[in-house]
């Protein structure tokens, strides 16, 4: 099976300190182009509580490329499900079938009552379980159906708009928690994790599974692994550049987890102890050392204060392309891969990074089918 890869695109620079418009359309076409011709195959378009609205621009950027694939985030609990359900399809149709969801629960709950949204992180998980349910049968469903639920209530619903992809756009899911393990494990097509060492991620992997096998499933979710690489043309290199950006990150104060600097930040940061497990998971990896198994590199999580995804695999790209296939080798099936320098960066896994590991990928699998 190919391993997949996904970037990121926003509506502006994110690396940009939060300065000009909040929505730049130059550059956010040129970025989504940038990816396209470097091979990613699709990009994540994030959601924050006052960052502009993804499906604009995944629209857009559907609309000024050919075959780049998008990963629109969605935050249940704002947006009825049936109104969802209706929104993504439409946008499935005119991207050509080129759309998946990703599905988060929400993990910061200052972050959630910005948008309104009070309930506990428990709730917000039986929510989401719920929010899915109904989307899937409005994607799936020909006759007119109602729903009396805990959270979402309401009768006779028909959609006339169906995806496009059968039986309907691939769902990603994130989250660190045994309830995201269990909601994610029964919904997702590919689950998610923040970039861990190799044993951590491969506990991880298990209790997706279990939690997808105690959901009836027989076929397991994709497992998605996030990095921020680190390339250089020697070791050398790469480390003199990847100790120039912690230095960054240390004037920054706090990194950010959430896509929106043109307003003060939530706490986060080294001293903040963050709410959501995937933040706690990274840093606790962070405190048993800087450097673990072949190239993955913690400090930048221990100086944001695990802020989003914040762990970099650091080397030329012939060792970060061995490091990804050592998580190829334990289940990963997909890379969202961002670096810090965007634009170069997105050029570079292009030309160098994404080249090695597919051929690699291609050669085992040329080599399993030889062998019969």
């Amino acid at each position: 099976m190919p391993v997949e890869f996904i970037g990121m695109v926003g509506a502006r620079d994110s690396e940009g300190g939060g300065r000009g418009p909040a929505v730049d359309p130059g550059f956010t076409r040129m970025f989504a182009r940038v990816h396209e011709e470097a091979g990613f195959d699709r990009v994540l378009i994030g959601h924050s509580s006052s960052s502009p609205d993804g499906g604009q621009i995944a629209a857009y950027v559907a609309a000024h490329t050919e075959r780049l694939g998008l990963l629109l985030a969605h935050r249940p609990g704002t947006v009825a499900p049936t109104m969802a359900a209706r929104t993504l399809a439409t946008l499935d149709a005119f991207s050509g079938g080129r759309l998946a969801v990703h599905v988060i629960s929400g993990g910061h709950d200052a972050e959630q009552r910005r948008d309104g949204d009070y309930a506990a992180k428990e709730d917000r998980y039986a929510r989401t379980d719920e929010f899915l349910d109904v989307v899937k049968r409005a994607w799936t469903e020909e006759e007119g159906f109602g729903h009396d639920g805990r959270f979402y209530r309401f009768d006779d619903f028909r959609s006339e708009v169906r995806p496009v992809q059968h039986p309907h756009m691939p769902l990603y899911f994130g989250g660190s928690s045994p309830a995201a393990y269990r909601v994610g494990g029964r919904h997702a097509d590919v689950f998610a994790l923040w970039g861990e060492p190799l044993a951590e991620t491969a506990e991880q992997i298990a209790a997706v599974h279990a939690g997808a096998r105690a959901a009836g499933r027989t076929v397991m979710p994709g497992i998605s692994a996030s990095f921020r690489p680190v390339l250089g043309a020697t070791e050398d290199e790469a480390w003199e550049r990847a100790f120039g950006i912690l230095d960054g990150l240390r004037r920054q104060g706090t990194a950010g987890g959430f896509f929106d600097r043109s307003r003060p930040p939530l706490p986060l940061g080294p001293s903040v102890r963050p709410e959501n497990a995937g933040s706690r998971r990274l840093l606790a990896v962070a405190e048993r050392g800087e450097r673990h198994d072949r190239a993955l590199w913690t400090a930048p999580a221990a100086v944001t204060g695990a802020a989003g995804n914040s762990t970099a695999l650091v080397g030329t790209p012939e060792t970060v392309a061995r490091a990804l296939l050592d998580y190829v080798d334990i289940g990963v099936t997909t890379f969202l891969l961002r670096g810090y320098q965007p634009v170069q960066d997105a050029r570079e896994f292009g030309r160098t990074l994404l080249p090695l590991v597919r051929q690699e990928v291609e050669r085992r699998e040329r080599e399993a089918r030889a062998q019969g």
